[in-house]
């Protein structure tokens, strides 16, 4: 498992996302089994079929999570380069082919959102950020050829 880095409220939305798994969700399912178990025959009953697998994808899913959390480091802000693209940086680009601006903001994948604006680092546009400095003009492999942009400002 790689390293993830977290904001501060990533960290914490993580920390109360798998609590909610914990607590709640697998309290759910355990009753849901237990309804299941109590109609009867459980070789020909679809109910406690669907709810073991529920269960199962669930106990997955926490264990995942459990994992990001273990290896998860929660990033300062004010320790970061402002020179360059890194995770937290808000970066404002311009493509030179049709001159439209965008701003993005580099998060961990987890955090990703790109209604508000936030892209995984381990995008290919995340990817080809990182590091990079502004004024530099990069060539990013996306999926359907290279796009070019030019980074106007790096900021946090």
């Amino acid at each position: 498992m790689s390293v993830s880095y977290l904001t501060p409220e990533g960290f914490k939305k993580l920390k109360e996302d798998l609590e909610q798994l914990r607590s709640v969700e697998r309290a759910r399912i355990s009753a849901q089994i237990a309804e299941a178990r109590d109609k009867g025959d459980l070789s020909e009953n679809a109910e406690y079929d669907a709810a073991k697998e529920a269960q199962g994808l669930l106990e997955l899913k926490i264990a995942k999570m459990e994992e990001v959390m273990a290896n998860a480091r929660v990033v300062d802000e004010s320790q970061l380069d402002m020179s360059k693209v890194l995770i937290l940086s808000k970066v404002k680009l311009r493509n030179p082919v049709n001159k439209m601006e965008f701003n993005y903001t580099l998060v961990a994948e987890q955090e990703a959102d790109l209604k508000a604006g936030k892209i995984s680092v381990n995008s290919p546009i995340g990817k080809g950020l990182l590091g990079r400095s502004a004024g530099e003009i990069v060539d990013i492999q996306v999926p359907n050829g290279t796009m070019k942009l030019e980074i106007l400002e790096i900021s946090r």
